[in-house]
């Protein structure tokens, strides 16, 4: 089974200042303030693309070679799709980071590359985010409930397999 990947709909940077991040991409480049989580998170909307603004836990210079990207999401058509790819994954020896459940946006889960890159899998709804009341809703959008640094990810994911299970 291969999967049938629809799309990269989301990019998260971490941040200095996140109000001086939403006037640049917001102001500056004319992308769409979609709606904020708490006051460290904005999610920018550029057609069915997003555009998540975390604020970094530790400040970088402008001048510093720090990688600023905290993961990226790959788009599958439904939830089944989601449930599907996480099996496939799991197959092929990728390390999953957590397993699907649902969130406001669709449902969701993380893996990691072979360098450590945080990659995202999920659905969206096609009205996008569901009211905070939704029924049967495991967490807010996809990487608000997980902590900053990868390694709290890994203390709070499923049981981990060892690099050696890779394929």
């Amino acid at each position: 089974m291969m999967m049938k990947l629809t799309g990269i709909n989301q990019i998260t940077l971490r941040v200095n200042d996140l109000r001086q991040a939403e006037e640049f991409y917001c102001g500056i480049l004319g992308i769409d303030l979609d709606h904020r989580v708490g006051a460290n998170i904005s999610f920018l909307r550029l057609q069915s693309d997003m555009l998540v603004l975390v604020k970094a836990e530790t400040s970088c210079s402008p001048e510093a070679r720090d990688i600023r990207v905290d993961h990226f999401g790959f788009r599958l058509a439904s939830d089944a799709e989601v449930d599907a790819a996480a099996r496939y994954l799991d197959n092929k020896g990728v390390h999953i980071v957590t397993h699907p459940a649902r969130r406001r946006e669709g449902r969701a889960f993380f893996v990691m590359d072979p360098d450590g890159n945080l990659v995202e899998f999920y659905s969206m709804y096609d009205n996008g985010v569901q009211q905070d009341d939704a029924l049967d809703v495991d967490d807010p959008a996809p990487g608000v409930h997980l902590p900053v640094g990868r390694s709290g990810i890994m203390e709070e994911s499923i049981p981990v397999k060892s690099r050696r299970s890779r394929k």
